[in-house]
């Protein structure tokens, strides 16, 4: 499924940005595109992404733009000078003619100049925005599922349309085929001299045909499409995630209307069979982007 959503939170030394878009895929594959000094914050993304999200290729990105120097001057880290000045003394101590550092030495020594940036300090602003952006990024998918779902009922309804009345008209239509073939049969075997009795042959006949008759019954798969229209709806209706469950479905509905269209004896039940492959053909492309 496809959705998208953005969150830009100001912080006290810049902006964080969040944004988590998806594209359809019949499997979850998620990337990140993460600034270096926030890398570390990953895992814990992946872990927030994946517990909501089962299916699509998903992508997160996450920026840091930090204020300008006019807005955000730096700021000394108070615990580093004090162990500077304490290495200073004992150094002294140790070492009387040794140089004092100088205020450019004392800068440029590592933490003391405080990193407002850093990821320990920006993490939980990040995963709080990535929270919102996520919540967001759902409801997307869940607005757009909710559409997908009443393009599933439409081609359920049209299905069991198309089902029902073939349920209805199935023994009419069984028996129509019979009796046609058994009267072309009647008509070939009197322009034959063959040596069995008519009445024997014409005995023999009907046993054939009624064998033959059971064979291309379509009631019991005219029954099992409605039940999977049946089925179709109740999982809409549960609601929870079932992108696999129908994909399922949808492979039983094709092998029913496979099956109707192998045994179809009349021209109708050929254009049904066809017209249900459409529905459920349309059906299908849809449940590869249904969550």
């Amino acid at each position: 499924m496809t959705g998208y959503a953005q969150v830009l939170r100001d912080v006290p030394n810049g902006q964080i940005g969040v944004e988590i878009r998806s594209v359809n895929s019949r499997f979850f594959d998620l990337s990140f595109r993460v600034s270096d000094e926030l890398r570390g914050t990953e895992p814990a993304l992946r872990e927030l992404i994946a517990g909501a999200v089962r299916r699509g290729k998903v992508e997160c990105r996450v920026v840091f733009r930090p204020q300008s120097r006019e807005d955000a001057p730096p700021a000394l880290d108070a615990r580093v000078l004090a162990q500077l000045a304490e290495l200073a003394q004992r150094v002294g101590q140790a070492m009387p003619g040794a140089a004092l550092p100088t205020v450019g030495e004392i800068l440029r020594w590592p933490g003391v100049i405080v990193d407002a940036a850093s990821a320990e300090s920006l993490a939980p602003e990040l995963l709080a925005a990535a929270r919102q952006a996520l919540e967001e990024f759902v409801a997307s998918r869940i607005r757009e599922g909710e559409k997908l779902a009443a393009f599933m009922r439409e081609r359920a309804d049209a299905n069991a349309a198309i089902v029902e009345p073939l349920a209805r008209r199935s023994p009419e239509l069984l028996q129509a085929w019979q009796a046609k073939l058994v009267e072309r049969l009647r008509s070939a075997l009197e322009q034959t001299d063959a040596p069995i009795p008519a009445e024997e042959t014409m005995a023999r006949v009907r046993q054939e045909v009624t064998a033959y008759g059971l064979r291309i019954d379509i009631a019991e798969e005219l029954a099992r499409l409605h039940a999977h229209v049946d089925e179709l709806r109740r999982i809409l209706e549960a609601g929870s995630p079932a992108g696999k469950r129908l994909d399922f479905l949808l492979q039983e509905f094709n092998r029913e209307a496979n099956t109707l269209g192998s045994k179809a004896a009349a021209i109708d039940l050929t254009g049904a069979s066809i017209e249900l492959k459409v529905l459920i053909e349309q059906m299908r492309e849809q449940v590869q982007n249904i969550e």
